[in-house]
C-alpha cells in the first residue's frame, strides 16, 4: 500500500474538538500512515528540515489536515512550509523531491457555507482563497487534489453549534478524507500518472543499468522511436545504448499532458513530453542542447502491484 503521511498544522491538537476526531479516525482506518503533528514536534517553531523532507520522500499522498484561520492555514504550518518546500528539495533546478506525489488539504472551517460566495460577509469562494496553495502544489510538481473541507466546524457554548454536532460533522469528514485518499491509492489511473513520472525521473539519471527498466517491460515490449524500432529486452538495450552514447545524464523531462484510458485488459497512455538535455559533441546531434516536444503512446497493464509496458511509441512534434 501507498505511503500517506499526515501533517497536523493545528496549533494547539489537543484542545481541538475537530481536528483531533478526523486525526484519531485517520490513524485507525489506515495501517501505513504517519501522522506528524507540528504542535508537539515544534512547539518553538524550529522546525527539523531534514526530518520532515525525509518524511516526504517517503510519501505517496501527503494530506495538510488545519483549522481554516483568516482565510488561510495557521502560522505553524505556513513556517514548515516555508522551511521545507527549500530550495533544490520542492522547486529549482534539482528540486523535483515531491514531484509526481498527491497533495490533499483538508480543513475545518468555522464560518456557514453560504459566507463564501460574493454576496456572503466573506466574500470569496473557498477555492478563490486557497490558490495560493494551489499553485505551490504546482511549483513543486505535486497533484493538486480536490480538497475535503467541512463549514461549521466552530463550538462555542451557547453561541455557536453544540459539541454533539461538530464532532459528527467531523466524523463525516473523516469518512469523506478516508474516500478520497484510498481513491488516490487504488485508482488505476493514478497508479499510472505516478508510474510515468517515476519513470521519466529515473530516465532523467540515465543509469548505467537498464535493469530499473526492463523490469517493467513486457518480454515481448515493442519500442518504437525516432531511433529506429526495437523488439524485446534486447531491443531496448540497444536503443539505450544509443540514447546514452547522445544524451548527458541529468536530462530533464517535462510532463506536460498525460490521458490514460481503459482499452479491454489494458490502458491506453497518451503523453506529451518535452525534452531539455545536453548531447556530446561526438553525437549525431553534435553537442547541442534540445529542447524538443514529442508524443508518446504507451500499452500498459497492472496486475497486483505491477505495472508493465508493452507497447512504447514516441513521435517528434514537427
Amino acid at each position: 500500500m501507498s505511503q500517506v503521511l499526515v501533517i497536523s498544522g493545528h496549533p494547539n491538537l489537543d484542545a481541538s474538538n475537530t481536528n483531533k476526531v478526523i486525526l484519531n479516525q485517520l490513524s485507525d482506518h489506515f495501517a501505513d500512515i504517519e501522522v506528524r503533528q507540528l504542535d508537539r514536534l515544534y512547539p518553538n517553531y524550529q522546525i527539523d528540515v531534514e526530518a520532515e523532507q525525509a518524511a516526504l520522500v517517503k510519501a505517496d499522498v501527503v494530506v495538510l489536515q488545519f483549522p481554516f484561520y483568516w482565510y488561510s492555514i495557521p502560522a505553524l504550518l505556513k513556517k514548515w512550509i516555508d522551511d521545507v518546500f527549500s530550495y533544490n528539495f520542492a522547486y529549482g533546478a534539482k528540486g523535483d523531491k515531491l514531484k509526481g506525489k498527491d497533495l490533499v488539504l483538508s480543513f475545518t472551517i468555522g464560518g456557514p457555507e453560504e459566507s463564501y460566495n460574493p454576496l456572503g460577509y466573506n466574500h470569496f469562494s473557498i477555492e478563490e482563497l486557497l490558490k495560493p496553495l494551489e499553485q505551490t502544489a504546482y511549483l513543486a510538481g505535486m497533484n493538486y487534489v480536490k480538497p475535503v473541507y467541512t463549514h461549521s466546524m466552530v463550538y462555542i457554548a451557547g453561541v455557536y453549534n453544540t459539541l454533539e454536532e461538530v464532532e459528527a460533522r467531523a466524523r463525516s469528514h473523516a469518512d469523506r478524507l478516508q474516500t478520497r485518499i484510498e481513491d488516490l491509492i487504488q485508482a488505476p489511473e493514478n497508479r499510472i500518472s505516478k508510474f510515468v513520472t517515476q519513470w521519466f525521473a529515473q530516465f532523467d539519471e540515465l543509469p548505467d543499468s537498464t535493469d530499473d527498466f526492463t523490469r517493467y517491460l513486457s518480454a515481448d515490449i515493442k519500442w518504437s522511436a525516432p531511433e529506429g524500432t526495437f523488439s524485446g529486452h534486447d531491443g531496448f538495450r540497444d536503443w539505450y545504448s544509443i540514447v546514452k552514447r547522445t544524451f548527458k545524464p541529468d536530462c530533464h523531462h517535462q510532463i506536460e499532458q498525460i490521458e490514460v484510458r481503459r482499452e479491454g485488459n489494458h490502458y491506453a497512455v497518451e503523453l506529451r513530453i518535452r525534452l531539455l538535455a545536453d548531447t556530446y559533441s561526438e553525437s549525431t546531434l553534435r553537442g547541442e542542447s534540445i529542447n524538443l516536444l514529442v508524443n508518446e503512446v504507451w500499452k500498459v497493464s497492472l496486475d497486483g502491484t505491477r505495472t508493465t509496458i508493452h507497447d512504447y511509441h514516441v513521435d517528434p512534434v514537427i
